[in-house]
């Protein structure tokens, strides 16, 4: 439990947050003088510049999830699911360079909007009620399981009444304030998140007295292992150095590339150039997470079996062992080594990653019901309709996902989970997105069939590994699943688009890359805001980071 002041310093960040999320959305829609109109509304008139997008996508990414969890791997296995934060750079690059400029030319609206301009109708179909209900799953119900687990621990309050009083909350700006009020309100929570993290890791580090008492306690017990994020060929892990660069792409491309909820921010740019450095701003951002969300859960381990942290409340009995239930350990590492006064400011950066994760995932999917669905069958909806009609989209995936908790607090590890999850929905939107840019056969026909096809393996996949866990698919990791996946899919697409060749259209011939060298050439900022020297900067900070902890 925690001291009256930290409540009091919660509550008042929750409050502010809810007011300045009204009051940015509203006073943007009447300065534009469009108050409901659509394009305000969703895309925030096309305004965003390229701090706040980079801001927004990390806010979007980064969620209770990912504070929780993240610390919870690295008390578990050390820094090895850094891997997922730092190989995202490499994807936000693959946005920035090849995915922006046609998303941006070609004015979509949604992500659905741009595959059917490239293939189809039914293309876009499919991928509207795929985005939708992954951004319920993935994006929203996890997180809420997540920040409820951590505010019964530290509030004792009943898991289901604060997600659901956060939740509404939370959709009170975001229905109300439409993008505008999501972007705002997620730089915020961005850097009250960072600081949180920041104050966790400090805090951590000084309890443990530095880096290299650390190395010493896992010397001791033979876990210096944890400290490699590329590990060997049968690893117990499940994750060697091979199934990150395999495995990893195939998710990454999808969730940075492919999926509404993050690229909306970018859909909302101001330009092209502020699309592309906003991406890359958020890949530099990308780096910092191993350091202030994993390794505190590394020090966490260290100080436990220093006994400088008390981790008994969260054993349990597991076949007759006492094992750590280290899904608190976030929590337990706030009410240890967080002073008082501060332990509000790590609430607050919980709820501001649960927040802005929330609010990020309910203004894509009022856009997608609004655009993709709604104004398909009502082709003439005025913009007050859209509007409308996105706002009860949101109300009703917020109480879909309240219901799936229980289903997901299944999971061992949350990340896991998520990711599990993510591997067996990414490969055919992956495929269909990298072969609609990169190969101008990929046809209508081969799109839509892969969607098909490709989401019902993944489903089959899915339900086979988790009904029969011994069998050869169970047995096989979920990063070399996604990758399997996606190889099928592929070949799936090639081989329908020889049987059913690709007619273009005069709108999808101006969608694909006759050479990916191609995506360089055309005006840019010069200098250092150059995005060609920023993917080439991030790339080299990359590949030194991964050399120094491989």
């Amino acid at each position: 439990m925690i001291s009256l002041a930290d409540i009091i310093i919660t509550g008042l960040y929750i409050l502010g947050i809810v007011i300045i999320g009204l009051w940015s959305g509203i006073r943007h829609q009447h300065k534009n003088k469009s108050k409901g109109a659509a394009g305000e509304y969703f895309l925030a008139g096309k305004t965003l510049r390229w701090p706040t997008i980079g801001l927004a996508l990390f806010a979007t990414n980064i969620s209770c999830v990912h504070l929780v969890s993240l610390a919870q791997s690295g008390f578990d296995t050390g820094l090895l699911n850094g891997n997922f934060e730092w190989m995202a750079s490499f994807t936000l690059i693959l946005l920035a360079l090849f995915f922006v400029p046609f998303y941006i030319r070609s004015g979509v609206t949604t992500l659905p909007d741009f595959l059917e301009k490239r293939y189809d109708r039914a293309s876009r179909d499919w991928l509207a009620f795929v985005s939708v209900i992954s951004a319920i799953i993935i994006h929203i119900a996890f997180s809420l399981l997540a920040g409820g687990i951590v505010l019964q621990t530290l509030f004792g309050v009943d898991m289901y009444t604060s997600v659901i009083i956060i939740s509404l909350l939370t959709a009170l700006y975001t229905v109300a304030g439409g993008l505008t009020a999501v972007v705002v309100t997620e730089s915020i929570q961005t850097i009250v998140l960072l600081a949180g993290a920041v104050i966790m890791c400090v805090a951590a580090w000084v309890k443990m007295g530095g880096w290299e008492p650390m190395v010493d306690v896992l010397q001791q017990h033979g876990q210096m292992s944890k400290l490699s994020m590329m590990r060997p060929h049968g690893d117990s892990s499940g994750m060697p150095w091979y199934t990150v660069f395999l495995g990893y792409p195939v998710l990454g491309i999808w969730y940075w590339c492919a999926d509404q909820t993050i690229v909306q921010r970018v859909l909302g740019a101001k330009d092209k150039d502020h699309a592309r450095v906003g991406s890359l701003f958020c890949g530099f951002i990308k780096i910092l997470p191993v350091f202030i969300f994993v390794l505190p859960g590394l020090f966490a381990y260290a100080l436990s079996q220093k006994g400088l942290l008390d981790v008994s409340a969260l054993k349990t009995i597991v076949d007759g062992k006492a094992v750590v239930n280290s899904k608190g350990i976030y929590t337990l590492m706030i009410t240890q080594l967080i002073p008082k006064g501060l332990v509000g400011v790590l609430v607050a950066a919980l709820l501001s990653g649960l927040m802005s994760q929330i609010s990020g995932a309910l203004n894509s999917i009022s856009t997608l019901v609004s655009y993709d669905i709604y104004k398909r069958y009502k082709p003439q909806a005025t913009d007050r309709q859209l509007v409308k009609t996105g706002k009860i989209a949101a109300g009703v995936a917020m109480l879909v996902s309240l219901f799936m908790l229980p289903l997901l607090n299944s999971y061992e590890s949350i990340f896991n989970g998520l990711n599990d999850i993510i591997a067996h929905i990414a490969p055919p939107i992956t495929c269909v997105f990298l072969l609609g840019i990169f190969w101008r056969k990929a046809s209508a026909a081969s799109s839509k069939l892969t969607l098909w096809f490709g989401s019902l393996l993944g489903v089959v996949v899915f339900i086979t590994s988790k009904l029969m866990p011994a069998s050869v698919i169970g047995q096989i990791p979920f990063m070399m699943m996604a990758f399997y996946l996606f190889c099928a899919c592929v070949l799936m697409q090639v081989l329908f688009s020889f049987i059913y060749p690709v007619k273009h259209t005069v709108e999808s011939q101006k969608l694909y890359w006759n050479s990916p060298l191609e995506a360089l050439k055309g005006d840019s900022w010069k200098g250092i805001g150059n995005y060609k020297v920023l993917s080439v900067l991030l790339l080299l900070i990359m590949s030194v980071l991964f050399y120094l902890f491989r």
